[in-house]
């Protein structure tokens, strides 16, 4: 069976110098080699193609027999990595936190430990009778998250 890290490596190594970047990389017990990219602009399929070849070049298919896939990462999944979160500043997203709150927002910014969420609210403010729509920041580390998702709406 093909080492996911190894094949990680060469992805990471093919990638370096561009704006992609690798995503994930799961191999199945059958050898299934799925890649994921994705990038600060876009993902081509001139790029999957060049990722899929320094793959096949790196890895024998006559000694291991794989399937390998090359793709771009979906808009609509859960984000893995922290480039992820960078690029999506200032973008809508939702938020599932490990104690199960729901939240949705606009991500405010993304660091090496965590992001803020800025969360638009009708909050009763003290002194006013009626409440008031409010934007209240929330800052979370990754590990307190369980997912972070792009909101996609159509216009």
């Amino acid at each position: 069976m093909i080492d996911k890290s190894a094949v990680a490596e060469v992805v990471t190594n093919t990638l370096e110098g561009t704006e992609l970047f690798l995503v994930d990389v799961t191999v199945s017990a059958d050898n299934c080699i799925d890649v994921q990219l994705d990038s600060m602009t876009d993902v081509t399929i001139d790029d999957c193609v060049r990722v899929n070849d320094a793959v096949l070049g790196a890895f024998d298919r006559d000694v291991e027999d794989y399937e390998l896939t090359v793709g771009s990462y979906g808009i609509s999944a859960p984000f893995k990595v922290q480039r992820q979160y960078e690029k999506n500043v200032g973008g809508e997203v939702e938020v599932l936190t490990a104690d199960g709150k729901k939240l949705k927002g606009v991500l405010k910014e993304a660091g090496d430990t965590g992001f803020t969420l800025s969360v638009t609210a009708k909050m009763k403010l003290e002194g006013k009778k009626r409440p008031e729509m409010v934007t209240v920041d929330h800052t979370f580390n990754y590990s307190e998250i369980k997912y972070t998702k792009n909101i996609i709406q159509f216009k």
